[in-house]
């Protein structure tokens, strides 16, 4: 009986730590260590007393301990086994990343007035949250925080599109609390039976921070390749794994589909959700991942998306949105992480891409009462114009720890450049989505393992045309030379280079 008493002691004490604070619980630990001791003396005391007992009661009380101690040990285990469920698999786990940084904001403008902010002060916490409920099914969530210090002083007109639902969690503006990302996501060795192991994941997709983006950012890749698409979204992805199959290292592809907006009425209208009144369609977004070769040293992948019904203001008189037609992007990248084969210790832990892009515009031609009769522009013309892009970085070890990482990035974009880049983390507008010249430097060091990090952040943009960061129809996305912006008298609107010197600490746990 007290064995079996202490077995249930030390399960229900080491259960009762998942509710308890750390100095409730040592008390508890030093109790049953106390416990633990009395226990070993009392069986020491037992032994003697045995020993000196004649020897056919010696084996019927050593055989009654042994039963004893194996009942107890089988109970141990099974109440240890329901706190590995409550512990391990059937726990919401949480994790934090909290980042405070400054940014030095300078603007010079295309008639040559400047606009600055020279310390706006931010918060970002990230909350990450895991459940899987069984070794196939699982669900992965992100809450997001994103603010400036303090109240911001003088909201804008434009201010209401800082919480449009594609950059929510990434916009720097209130203390609302946002899902970055929802998803479940089912995994399983083999697709309908054959050696193909595959995923699904529906819901609120992690669909900032993909592929290169990531590197300068200091975060683990994320579905997308970045140079066309970083927006959060709400959708649906499936991938397939090839290596098998293909015997190519790496080798998968990747289905995607999303909706970024509903053609739906209000809540209290005549007829809630109807889309009945909308002025614009559901925009809908496909796409296809295809990574052909991928060794963790060299890699390649492939992107195309296609997204419907985007939209943008038709007038100024007019500020509603209306949809104005279709866009095509692809893209493609290069990898090298570790350059040449054992030349240094240097090179063997810096890596080189290079990524091109292209985007093509599909106005809409057709006639639709809840939008427009006729066709609108896209991007300043009623005609499809291609736009392009190409994206050179490096990054390499650290001088200062083996941990440490710095990088250099370059990008260049057409007039006709459009990518939907809206998430990306640079406060003086998307680099990738540049018509123009974009650099960037970044040094990363840890201060803490890789628990708390630095950052120091350069990114200078130099535009060629205006309308790098603006939506898709005539009147914010049509590109302009710094020239043309002057004689329209939108000189001091029109941003012509335009910098941005971060410095953050960041906490990840």
């Amino acid at each position: 009986m007290k064995h079996q008493f202490l077995g249930s002691v030390v399960a229900m004490a080491l259960i009762s730590t998942t509710a308890m604070a750390d100095g409730t619980l040592f008390q508890r630990f030093e109790q049953l260590e106390k416990e633990m001791n009395a226990l070993k003396a009392e069986i020491l005391a037992l032994k003697a007393e045995k020993s000196s007992q004649p020897s056919k009661v010696n084996v019927a009380n050593e055989e009654d301990d042994k039963k004893a101690v194996s009942e107890e040990i089988k109970d141990i285990k099974d109440q240890l086994s329901t706190l590995n469920k409550k512990t391990n698999g059937n726990n919401l786990k949480f994790g934090v990343d909290f980042r405070t940084s400054v940014d030095n904001l300078q603007y010079t403008m295309a008639d040559g007035t400047q606009q600055n902010n020279n310390a706006l002060f931010s918060n970002r916490l990230w909350l990450n949250m895991n459940y899987a409920a069984t070794k196939n099914l699982s669900f992965t969530g992100q809450l997001a925080y994103n603010k400036i210090f303090g109240q911001r002083a003088t909201p804008t007109a434009s201010s209401a599109m800082d919480g449009f639902d594609w950059v929510s969690g990434e916009s720097a503006y209130d203390d609302t609390l946002r899902i970055r990302s929802a998803y479940f996501l089912y995994q399983d060795d083999g697709f309908l039976g054959s050696d193909i192991p595959w995923t699904l994941s529906v819901g609120r997709r992690p669909s900032t921070e993909g592929h290169l983006i990531n590197l300068r950012d200091d975060d683990k890749a994320s579905s997308p390749l970045a140079h066309t698409v970083n927006v959060e979204f709400d959708g649906a992805s499936a991938k397939f794994g090839m290596e098998e199959v293909t015997g190519i290292d790496g080798s998968y592809f990747k289905l995607c589909a999303g909706r970024g907006m509903s053609e739906a009425e209000p809540r209290f209208s005549a007829a809630p959700y109807s889309g009945n009144g909308s002025q614009t369609n559901d925009i809908d977004m496909v796409g296809i991942i295809v990574v052909p070769y991928d060794d963790k040293q060299y890699s390649v992948g492939m992107q195309y998306t296609y997204a419907n019904n985007l939209i943008d203001q038709t007038s100024q008189v007019d500020p509603s949105f209306k949809t104005v037609g279709g866009l095509h992007t692809a893209t493609a990248f290069v990898s090298v992480n570790g350059i040449g084969e054992g030349l240094s210790d240097f090179l063997d832990d810096s890596l080189f891409f290079v990524s091109g892009a292209m985007s093509k515009t599909d106005p809409y031609a057709g006639v639709d009462a809840n939008t427009m009769s006729g066709q609108r522009e896209m991007l300043g013309s009623t005609d499809s114009q291609t736009g392009y892009s190409y994206w050179i970085g490096t990054q390499f070890p650290s001088l200062i720890s083996d941990e440490g990482r710095w990088g250099a990035e370059f990008n260049h974009g057409s007039n006709y450049w459009r990518p939907i880049t809206y998430g990306e983390d640079t406060l003086i507008g998307s680099k990738i989505a540049a018509r123009g010249n974009a650099y960037e430097l970044y040094f990363t060091e840890p201060l803490v393992d890789d628990i708390l990090t630095f950052q120091l952040r350069y990114t200078y943009i130099n535009y060629d045309y205006s309308g790098s960061n603006g939506f898709f129809g005539s009147t914010s996305g049509t590109p302009m030379s710094m020239d043309q912006a002057v004689a329209a008298g939108a000189g001091s609107h029109v941003v012509d280079k335009a910098q941005d010197i971060r410095a953050y600490i960041r906490y990840k746990f």
